[in-house]
């Protein structure tokens, strides 16, 4: 057992370095992390909080992770990833990240309304949560009668649209 946690630590230790070193090419790490906190004020005007927590030779590599989750080309558009990281802000609980994601979701256009969406999704998905972990019903049955749900739906939403 303590094996197995010994190369599971040493696993993701590697997997960090190896990210980090991917992250920061050849600079060294004050380099990388010297170019990190000038390009953090000149986007954000500071070096938030939330980085400044990080150990310094993993700076660098936080706001690249913090760039790439805000990149116009990510799936989903900005404002939808704010109000989803709401969602579940809202369910961790995290103070810090219900006002970070409610503050940045506004400043992208989200509306009262979205905003009071994407909170009561997140509560209607634990209120369901609680009710199956705790009903405890076999999961291959639940997902055999979901599928046929979705099925049902799909085929009356393709109904409606065909006689409209």
């Amino acid at each position: 057992m303590i094996n197995r946690l010994t190369k599971s630590v040493g696993a993701i230790i590697m997997g960090i370095f190896v990210l980090s070193s991917t992250l920061l090419g050849q600079e060294s790490q004050a380099e990388a992390t010297k170019k990190a906190k000038s390009e953090m004020k000149e986007t954000l005007g500071t070096v938030p909080i939330m980085i400044e927590e990080y150990p310094d030779h993993l700076q660098a590599g936080a706001w690249e992770w913090f760039k790439a989750t805000l990149s116009p080309e990510a799936a989903i558009p900005s404002k939808y990833a704010q109000l989803i990281s709401l969602g579940v802000a809202a369910q961790i609980p995290c103070d810090y990240c219900v006002y970070a994601h409610t503050t940045m979701a506004k400043m992208l256009g989200a509306t009262e309304e979205e905003i009071k969406g994407a909170i009561a999704n997140a509560a209607n998905t634990r209120h369901w949560s609680t009710v199956l972990n705790g009903a405890d019903p076999d999961l291959k049955e639940f997902k055999k009668e979901w599928d046929g749900i979705v099925e049902h739906m799909k085929n009356r939403m393709e109904a409606k649209e065909a006689s409209d």
